[in-house]
């Protein structure tokens, strides 16, 4: 028995189902990464070519930043001003805090307690370290 042939045309579409998988663990420690390399980079003219983001239990978060210095910063270094350096990115990084606790509330929905920042000019690497809310109790409303 012969089979007979439909003839050949565009297929049917297929519907398309979407699907939303649950965040990973890794997602909310790329955005913050990202957003806080961004801000680095619209306040100082320079962002990070590293940012790497670790949670040290139960409720701290550090963001080391490679390579955040201006050209002038690293002059500056390179002149032995360390001290005079971490003077003025004191003052930046305070004006920043607002936006990086922000940053960090968003991506954790949780509340920052408390912000300390700091850089090895020698090194060229700056830590932002965020102590967070207990997750448990002190979730931000969605």
């Amino acid at each position: 028995m012969a089979r007979t042939r439909e003839p050949a045309g565009p297929a049917p579409p297929v519907p398309r189902t979407v699907t939303t998988k649950p965040r990973s663990a890794a997602a909310p420690t790329l955005e913050i990464a990202n957003a806080i390399a961004a801000a680095y980079k619209d306040t100082l003219g320079c962002g990070p070519n590293k940012a790497r983001v670790h949670f040290a239990p139960p409720a701290m978060l550090v963001v080391v930043l490679e390579n955040t210095m201006t050209p002038e910063e690293r002059t500056l270094a390179a002149l032995g001003e360390d001290e005079r350096l971490r003077e003025c990115r004191l003052v930046l990084t305070t004006a920043l805090e607002d936006r990086l606790r922000s940053i960090v509330e968003r991506a954790l929905g949780r509340r920052t307690l408390a912000f300390l920042s700091g850089i090895d000019t020698r090194r060229n690497v700056a830590v932002e370290v965020f102590t967070l809310a207990s997750e448990s109790t002190d979730r931000l409303a969605e």
